[in-house]
């Protein structure tokens, strides 16, 4: 196997585990609730995990999108949990690629949960830009590494997370920057140019 299908494989295989994650809870939440609009929910959270997959593993070029109409907001309220809380104001529309958007928000979400205990995710509109700004409440980013170099990471990570969205976020003529944290922690500021004139 050569370096370049090595290279593909450890980032087909890094962005895949969310998704297959998502599905394997989404199966476990249907299996304990009887409420249908509940059960429709997860169903649609689940077969767009699932296209994910298939998405992610049929091609992989974080420079390759499909564009559409994309809402931020409710792209991000999908990562709401116990420890993730998620904050927006209404309708965040950007034309961008699903699949992928969703990649950065999973890679951003994912980690801050590794390097704290609790997530804040915000979504706003700021002139013609969607801003989704991520934050947690651990120990902040070294400032030796810049967290955006493949493979430039630590804690246990393959160096890909951070790297991928901002290849994402480029290619959908946005931008992802360390942006100042005042109360410690890290935090991560998505921009993407809005689809509302």
């Amino acid at each position: 196997m050569s370096g370049v299908d090595a290279d593909r494989l450890r980032l087909v295989a890094h962005e895949v585990r969310s998704p297959v994650a998502a599905l394997a809870a989404l199966s476990e939440a249907a299996s304990v609730t009887d409420d249908p609009a509940l059960l429709r929910r997860i169903l649609a959270l689940g077969i767009a995990a699932a296209r994910d997959v298939e998405r992610i593993v049929s091609d992989p070029d974080p420079a390759s999108l499909r564009l559409e109409e994309v809402d931020v907001a409710m792209l991000a309220a999908s990562f709401a949990g116990p420890s993730v809380h998620v904050e927006a104001d209404g309708v965040a529309l950007v034309r961008g690629d699903a699949t992928r958007l969703r990649q950065v928000l999973s890679n951003l979400v994912a980690n801050a949960r590794r390097h704290g205990t609790r997530v804040d995710v915000a979504v706003v509109e700021v002139d013609d830009r969607v801003v989704v700004a991520v934050a947690d409440d651990g120990p902040g980013v070294d400032s030796r590494i810049d967290p955006f170099v493949r493979g430039a990471s630590g804690a246990g990570s393959t160096g890909y997370g951070l790297w991928l969205a901002r290849a994402i976020a480029e290619a959908h003529g946005g931008t992802l920057e360390l942006a100042e944290s005042p109360g410690g922690g890290a935090s991560l500021r998505l921009s993407l140019p809005s689809s509302v004139a």
